[in-house]
């Protein structure tokens, strides 16, 4: 077996345990020369706490990619069960402005960084830093601000589809 071989059996393998990582469903979007980028992602995570911070994971190939590399702030919406159009708009063919076809969509500041208004949470931050690795860019955010919505209903991605958590039944402590 050559190497090459071996890390095509180690890509495949992780892709299938990767399908397993159940992941909540965001839209990134940000504003760049007057023209709004969105773009469905489940690589996003906290980052610190002090300061507040978290990443995203882009990969270089996409559109809203140029603008992030420019510095420019973004805006993570994380999505609620019932905005799974949303996800599927701004992960599939459509591209600039008609992924803010679905979905209440406003901006934030002067910069205008786009955000939904009704998504479970909306965080806007100003980018702090990226690098690069394979054929992804991790960017990492500054929090500026945060918009949380009432209710908690998570989109969820995994196994290649979209779903959401349900609450485990409550189980009761051992004395």
């Amino acid at each position: 077996m050559t190497a090459s071989d071996n890390q095509e059996i180690l890509r495949s393998a992780m892709l299938q345990a990767m399908r397993r990582l159940a992941k909540s469903v965001s839209v990134i979007t940000c504003r760049h020369n007057g023209q709004r980028y969105a773009m469905a992602a489940s690589a996003v995570d906290s980052l610190s706490a002090e300061p507040p911070s978290l990443l995203i994971c882009i990969n270089r190939s996409s559109s809203i990619y140029q603008p992030l590399s420019r510095g420019v702030d973004f805006c993570v919406n994380i999505l609620a069960a019932e905005q799974h159009e949303i996800a599927l708009v701004c992960s599939g063919k459509r591209k600039g402005e008609e992924r803010f076809s679905t979905g209440s969509w406003s901006a934030n500041g002067a910069d205008g960084t786009p955000y939904l208004t009704n998504a479970q949470a909306s965080v806007i931050c100003r980018q702090d830093g990226s690098f690069e690795y394979g054929t992804h860019t991790v960017f990492i955010g500054r929090i500026e601000e945060i918009q949380v919505g009432e209710t908690v209903s998570p989109l969820v991605y995994v196994d290649g589809a979209y779903s959401t958590s349900a609450p485990l039944p409550q189980v009761a402590a051992h004395a």
